[in-house]
């Protein structure tokens, strides 16, 4: 699980790593820190973070400000604001932000979120893949298209992509009941993260545009409809 905390106040983002550090003795936990959003989101577009807590009011950029840069990036990031103004409630709504938490941070309430995501974790389906780094775990929520490259297949997330050894009729046969639709030969998308359809083009959530074959267009539009409406309920 990666976490970050963005703070401009030095000794509150030394006492809440102290709390995550003493509440989790865990390597698959990191905990990363942030003195301004700009750096956050740097090191957020290299790889993106399972769950970030954002004090409102910095200097550079406010933590609402952030968490609407946050959220372009990924949908599946959890925010969580430090404040103690509870005013700021509403635009929290607007970044489907977690919950608000009071500082100083209170531990309970710290172990709270971060075991109340770690759950949300563990309910996701995910697969395994080996990269040059070694075996990863990579979440379905994460990935916008699968595309085939020679040998290879290519797995393309809002913040990274990642070369495998693979055939592309095996993916398409593990996730196709998670979600994912094959739009042309040489692709498989997720159907949540398709934005919209276009005559012969899938444009992605991230703006990629996507070929989509002919014989491919309205069994599209068919497993598209018939997502909406299952996710609906």
């Amino acid at each position: 699980m990666r976490i970050a905390i963005c703070d401009d106040e030095r000794k509150f983002r030394d006492d809440f790593c102290q709390i995550t550090d003493r509440l989790y003795k865990s390597l698959d936990m990191l905990v990363d820190s942030f003195s301004s959003g700009p750096a956050l989101l740097k090191q957020f577009r290299l790889r993106a973070y399972d769950l970030v807590f954002l004090d409102i009011e910095m200097p550079e950029m406010d933590g609402i400000t952030l968490a609407e840069e946050l959220r372009a990036l990924s949908e599946e990031v959890s925010i969580v604001f430090l404040t103690g103004h509870i005013e700021y409630a509403i635009k929290g709504y607007e970044v489907n932000a977690l919950r608000y938490l009071t500082k100083p941070a209170d531990a309970e309430q710290v172990k709270a979120v971060i075991d109340r995501v770690l759950q949300k974790l563990e309910n996701e389906k995910q697969i395994w893949i080996r990269t040059d780094e070694g075996d990863m775990r990579l979440r379905l929520p994460e990935i916008l298209f699968i595309e085939s490259q020679n040998q290879n297949v290519v797995i393309n997330t809002a913040s990274d992509s990642y070369s495998v050894r693979g055939n592309m009729s095996d993916y398409e046969e593990r996730l196709t009941p998670e979600g994912f639709f094959r739009i042309h030969r040489g692709y498989l998308v997720s159907l949540s993260k398709v934005q919209r359809i276009s005559g012969k083009e899938a444009v992605m959530e991230d703006g990629t545009v996507l070929p989509v074959s002919r014989s491919k267009e309205a069994k599209l539009r068919e497993a598209l409809f018939s997502f909406v409406r299952r996710d609906a309920f």
